[in-house]
């Protein structure tokens, strides 16, 4: 898949989150510069689209996710551009520790097995339905700057 905003902001919060949870010098000081390397990524991205260097349809990709909808009800991920990119990184947060659960997948009671398997779905479903507004969100912001000449994103 081509990189769009919302999956560059994906990765930028998972290296947030492998930072916060290694201790290992090595590995930080690589995570710091994926870390600036996104930073700058994500910066030259927004500049280009909003200078017309990236096509519109470059911009926004949807996830396509094929799954039953019967059971597996997902909020709409709804707000501007700082709000979804903050809800992307608090379900990242939530994903990161039910993933962890099944690293040790044979210390989790049985009862609660299925309810884990079904998390993660669900989390990874909602993952994508913000990166899909963050997309949304800033596909708006562009066109709105193409039509008005502002490059204010609200």
């Amino acid at each position: 898949m081509a990189e769009t905003l919302g999956s560059l902001c994906d990765k930028l919060t998972v290296v947030k989150l492998k930072q916060w949870h290694t201790r290992h010098i090595q590995r930080r000081q690589c995570l710091s510069l994926q870390e600036s390397a996104l930073q700058r990524e994500i910066n030259e991205f927004i500049v280009d689209a909003l200078e017309g260097r990236i096509p519109k349809e470059r911009l926004q990709f949807e996830a396509n996710k094929v799954y039953r909808k019967k059971g597996n009800v997902v909020a709409a991920v709804q707000g501007e551009l700082g709000e979804v990119f903050s809800r992307l990184a608090e379900v990242n947060c939530a994903l990161w520790h039910e993933q962890e659960k099944v690293y040790a997948f044979e210390k989790v009671a049985d009862r609660e097995k299925c309810s884990v398997v079904k998390k993660l779905a669900l989390l990874n479903l909602e993952r994508n339905r913000c990166m899909e507004a963050i997309d949304k969100n800033f596909l708006r912001c562009v066109r709105r700057k193409k039509r008005t000449g502002k490059r204010r994103c609200t």
